[in-house]
């Protein structure tokens, strides 16, 4: 009887450079916390070459140096939850506590989260508005991307065959005040119609610098420039209602009509829940 079945290879390195190594001359999917990468799969077993990289010890955990704070890739969002962050982080905290359950969050590596390049991943608008940047490792060459050049599409990453996202780079000052509010069918355990990162900093009770993420309202989360612009000088604790117009949100958006809501609802919420989340920021 012939057996047409093709051989699957698993390899679980302790280092980066064993990694590396072996994804050079072998076609492998990159599994960590498996919480994204089993649903997709849509198959009693997972199909190909499997590198796990959960065995690398440089790959997890957070470290802080002079200019940067650094996410290894497979840092849990409970390692994320229970580490001791500057407040621009408290955002990417609250988000890290709507991902799934705990069980989920114990087992969900950050790195995985971009990697998986959902629309509605909820790490990716906290990690845009504190400006971070993805670290990428292959035998040849280390590439360190921003993530909104990182992120291209419904699970389209510019990350090679060769390659894998080693960290999260969060440059540094981090004293911003921040939050992240999510909208959906329920409180937990759901997908996001559509949420909402800011992240401000202050001078004097006025607004001096503003980063705003829209997600789940685009193929990708989406910064809102022209908005963080506008609320620039303005008190901290002021009416910006008035400023947060369907021009300056909604006109910024491209969402689409699903099972979870239409596109004009959408629009609507997230400019909703762009003033609710600078009040939370502000406050």
């Amino acid at each position: 009887m012939c057996d047409d079945r093709q051989q699957v290879e698993y390899f679980r390195p302790t280092s980066v450079t064993e990694a590396i190594d072996w994804l050079a001359t072998n076609d492998a999917r990159i599994a960590a916390g498996c919480t994204d990468l089993f649903p997709a799969t849509e198959a009693p077993s997972l199909g190909g070459n499997l590198l796990d990289v959960t065995a690398i010890e440089g790959l997890h955990g957070i470290t802080e140096t002079d200019d940067h704070w650094r996410l290894g890739a497979t840092t849990t969002w409970t390692d994320i939850i229970r580490a001791d962050l500057p407040s621009a982080f408290d955002g990417l905290k609250q988000a890290a506590r709507e991902i799934g359950s705990v069980q989920i969050q114990n087992s969900a590596t950050i790195g995985g989260n971009l990697c998986n390049a959902s629309p509605a991943a909820d790490g990716a608008p906290c990690l845009l508005t504190l400006d971070a940047r993805v670290e990428l490792t292959s035998k040849s060459d280390t590439r360190v991307f921003p993530l909104n050049e990182f992120i291209l599409g419904p699970r389209h990453t510019a990350l090679g065959a060769d390659e894998i996202l080693t960290a999260v780079l969060i440059p540094k000052p981090t004293n911003g005040r921040s939050a992240f509010i999510k909208l959906g069918a329920r409180k937990h355990l759901v997908i996001s119609i559509v949420m909402v990162a800011v992240c401000l900093t202050e001078n004097d009770g006025a607004i001096e610098t503003a980063s705003i993420a829209v997600g789940s309202c685009s193929a990708v989360a989406t910064r809102l420039p022209e908005l963080e612009a506008a609320l620039i000088g303005q008190s901290m604790n002021g009416d910006m209602a008035e400023l947060i117009s369907d021009e300056l949100v909604g006109a910024q958006l491209s969402p689409i009509s699903d099972v979870r809501a239409d596109a004009e609802y959408r629009k609507d919420a997230a400019r909703e829940l762009v003033q609710r989340a600078i009040r939370a920021a502000a406050s």
